[in-house]
């Protein structure tokens, strides 16, 4: 399976709409893939919070409508990263959407853990509750947004709903980079799953991104790895590697489960 992750650029200078069409660009060149991933919140940027009112949109609005078209139009599965979704009761989620090669949406998932603590995101987003994952013809993705990637719980649970390959959409920014590369190849490890973490360039409100979207494998190896600015990393997983992985060094088989809770 051949997976490309888009590291796009958010640009303050580049309107909402000029960056969807950009995008879609981008995605139908990468029509020899059979997965494309797009990051967190790339039509408005992750920590832009003051333009999240303005830019929301319901489910089924432009980013899905240029999304669905583009992997329609590229003949891919289309992890189309996340965007402010605006629910008809008026709540905002951070909501990311995969379609499928015929441009249907496939599944959506609004992210589980906010990151801002007591501003930003986490006050004014609503928090996702269902954990997602998405059946391809070659393996199963498991969804997580950016701040989840702290959460193990999160894909311990994904794991057990099925999920073959973990995609993690992000907005990180750069004075913590090192915590991402080092989560996202523990996600891998304890979970005998690839992952595919793609974040965003650029600067959100004063806020620089890391960049440095990687690939690792279920050992853990690092298949590639971006660098700071705008990049698109292009991988062939080996589908087959996550079973023989857990077969050979069972390690998923000796959790114990049903354990009483200190808390």
């Amino acid at each position: 399976m051949r997976a490309s992750l888009i590291q796009i650029a958010v640009d303050p200078d580049e309107s909402v709409k000029d960056r969807r069409a950009r995008a879609a660009a981008l995605v139908v060149a990468q029509s020899g893939s059979d997965l494309v991933v797009l990051p967190e919140l790339w039509p408005v940027g992750a920590f832009a919070y003051t333009a999240f009112e303005a830019e929301a949109e319901p489910l089924e609005g432009p980013t899905h409508q240029v999304m669905a078209k583009a992997a329609a139009e590229a003949g891919v599965w289309l992890h189309a990263g996340s965007f402010v979704e605006r629910t008809d009761d008026g709540t905002l989620f951070n909501t990311s959407l995969v379609f499928s090669p015929e441009g249907e949406r496939a599944a959506f998932y609004r992210k589980i853990h906010r990151f801002g603590f007591d501003q930003g995101e986490a006050v004014m987003m609503g928090a996702g509750e269902e954990l997602v994952t998405v059946a391809l013809p070659d393996t199963t993705l498991g969804l997580a947004t950016c701040y989840d990637l702290r959460f193990p719980e999160q894909f311990r649970g994904l794991v057990d709903a099925g999920a073959e390959t973990l995609v993690v959409a992000a907005g990180w920014p750069e004075r913590r980079r090192s915590h991402w590369t080092l989560l996202a190849q523990a996600r891998a490890v304890e979970n005998q799953a690839y992952v595919l973490a793609v974040g965003t360039a650029g600067t959100h409100a004063d806020v620089p991104q890391a960049g440095h979207s990687i690939v690792v494998d279920p050992w853990g190896e690092v298949l590639a790895e971006a660098g700071a600015d705008e990049e698109i990393l292009t991988v062939e997983l080996d589908a087959e590697k996550v079973r023989t992985t857990r077969e050979q060094f069972p390690a998923l088989k000796g959790r114990r489960l049903g354990l009483a809770s200190p808390l």
